[in-house]
């Protein structure tokens, strides 16, 4: 069995000038290597594809995969993480994770809260700024919390994106606009624990693989899960899984919100959803990656996985296996016994 893998290396723009935040989202060498090298294990081809304009030159000279194992971010457009997805599906490949709809749909924080909304899910009150006209519509309380719409790896979040007042809300919100070209998510601030959940599956086969409490340290600011904070997280973050039987109404909580969202916006195969609680301790989504990093030994969702004893090489198994399974493939003998 040929499996395909599609990916953005950082390298690959360097040289275009593109500045480190930019290309955050962008993978490194090492971890298009552990994804080879956990699907060498099992027996598969693996076949390095790249980018999606590599993805268009091998698909019109004829090329073909029986799977594509995709972790294509993009650069361009709210629709970038769906950009290899819907190029794939045109062409009937399976691909990895979830498919182009949901992948747009999720990449846009605000019609994620409305989806969510729309199910009785939990998300914060937002509004959804687009020019510095759309302030004077804001009568949320204080304190606030502003974001780009669409990105990820906590770009655009730092100490000032927790907004005291009027002030503050209009400086951050020109900053991002002009900084990201793309509308601002503003938000009612969450003030109680925060964590991140790892999901596999879909449907009736979702589950929970952990929950990661996440916590800033306390002069790096609070909800100040950034940028910053996710690429140097060694000195300003620690981890730790929520114990379900010291804590097992919040675990509760949380593990049923987590699967609630994952199936209600059909997100597949896997990935991870952040979530933070209010006041009262009570769970709400902040946003859904159905296209979590996969880093070896540095992504939320493989260090998660780490601490609840499934390794890199395990996770990348569980992915493809799901894959395969919801397309009604199945790996040849050999392979299906060495998974």
């Amino acid at each position: 069995m040929k499996i395909g893998l599609t990916y953005d290396l950082k390298d690959d723009y360097k040289d275009a000038g593109l500045d480190l935040e930019t290309i955050a989202e962008l993978d490194t060498i090492d971890t298009v290597e552990g994804i080879e090298a956990a699907l060498q294990a099992i027996g598969l081809e693996t076949v390095r594809i790249g980018h999606i304009k590599n993805l268009v030159i091998k698909l019109a000279a004829g090329e073909r995969w029986d799977l594509v194992f995709n972790i294509t971010e993009g650069l361009y457009g709210v629709a970038r993480e769906a950009q290899v997805p819907a190029l794939l599906e045109a062409y009937q490949i399976p691909c990895t994770f979830s498919d182009a709809a949901a992948m747009s749909l999720m990449l846009d924080k605000g019609m994620t809260k409305l989806a969510l909304r729309e199910h009785g899910i939990a998300t914060a009150p937002f509004k959804v700024v687009k020019s510095a006209s759309d302030l004077a519509d804001i009568n949320l309380p204080y304190p606030l919390f502003a974001k780009p719409l669409a990105e990820g790896t906590g770009k655009g979040i730092n100490a000032k994106s927790r907004i005291e007042n009027a002030a503050q809300l209009k400086a951050t919100c020109e900053h991002l606009l002009q900084r990201f070209n793309q509308p601002v998510l503003v938000e009612t601030f969450l003030p109680g624990r925060e964590f991140t959940v790892g999901m596999l599956g879909m449907s009736e086969t979702t589950h929970v693989i952990g929950i990661m409490e996440i916590v800033v340290a306390e002069k790096q600011g609070a909800g100040n899960y950034g940028y910053a904070n996710k690429t140097d997280w060694f000195d300003h973050i620690s981890y730790h899984l929520l114990d379900q039987k010291k804590e097992p109404a919040l675990f509760k909580a949380v593990h049923a919100i987590a699967i609630a969202s994952w199936n209600a916006l059909n997100c597949r195969d896997g990935g991870r959803l952040d979530i933070r609680c209010d006041e009262n301790g009570v769970p709400h989504v902040l946003e859904i990656n159905p296209l979590a990093g996969l880093r070896p030994g540095f992504s939320d969702l493989v260090v998660l996985c780490g601490m609840a004893g499934m390794d890199h090489p395990a996770l990348i198994r569980n992915i493809v296996m799901e894959t395969l399974r919801r397309h009604g493939l199945h790996l040849p003998e050999r392979q299906h016994a060495a998974a």
